[in-house]
């Protein structure tokens, strides 16, 4: 699905340049289940920007499904994010302004589904995530769980190929933490790719493989069995 080959990320600050991620080489294969960890400046975040489309490598090759997409204009990239991708942040990143239901329905909005359509697979999504009874809520209106199922079901919402996580739990207590990834893998389940950064060793557990990061560089790529994985 995706080939990362030998990416780097150099930050030119004007009196130095701080390399975040250092030739990073791995493949994801459609369906995976995949933590990318490390410790703090290891690159993780980097990596999911690089991965998302919303920043460039400074070096090297991303290919989505066998096409070089480093070199596409903007117009495409953002195309390519808003169909086949979705996100799911740490701080949520709801509209305050708008109801739950209208906030899933939001990135459908701008792939041009029908509003009828996008109200009702809206509706399917939230009742998916638990939330039938708290759609025409905004989200000052709801908890910080309730607040990241919201987000969960955005996310799902283009019916994306791959869904990209950011410590989807780092804002919420442990119990709500769980609850956030027995969804995301009901998920992956049913066939949808994830990669997710986490700081959080026995949440990166449930993933089907985890890949390390140490000071920008691939330190391993390990499967669940506990298999080194050749990219």
């Amino acid at each position: 699905m995706i080939q990362l080959e030998n990416i780097s990320k150099i930050y030119d600050l004007q009196e130095v340049k701080i390399t975040a991620l250092d030739n990073v080489s791995f493949n994801i294969d459609r369906g995976e289940y995949i933590a990318i960890m490390g410790p703090s400046g290891s690159g993780k975040s980097t990596m999911m920007q690089i991965l998302g489309i919303l920043d460039n490598a400074t070096n090297g090759v991303y290919k989505l499904e066998g096409y070089d997409i480093t070199t596409l204009p903007d117009k495409e990239q953002a195309r390519i994010r808003n169909k086949h991708f979705g996100f799911i942040f740490q701080s949520f990143n709801l509209f305050p302004e708008l109801s739950a239901v209208e906030n899933v329905m939001l990135p459908m909005q701008y792939a041009g589904v029908p509003v009828k359509k996008r109200k009702e697979r809206a509706i399917y999504l939230l009742n998916e995530v638990g939330l039938d009874h708290r759609m025409n809520h905004l989200p000052t209106m709801l908890s910080g769980g309730e607040q990241q199922r919201v987000a969960i079901a955005r996310a799902l919402s283009n019916e994306p190929d791959l869904i990209l996580a950011d410590e989807p739990t780092g804002n919420l207590p442990t119990e709500k933490g769980d609850e956030i990834m027995d969804i995301l893998e009901k998920v992956n389940n049913n066939g949808v790719t994830i990669v997710m950064v986490t700081h959080n060793p026995n949440q990166g557990k449930r993933a089907k493989r985890i890949i390390n990061l140490r000071d920008g560089r691939l330190e391993s790529s390990i499967t669940a069995t506990g298999a080194a994985y050749a990219k």
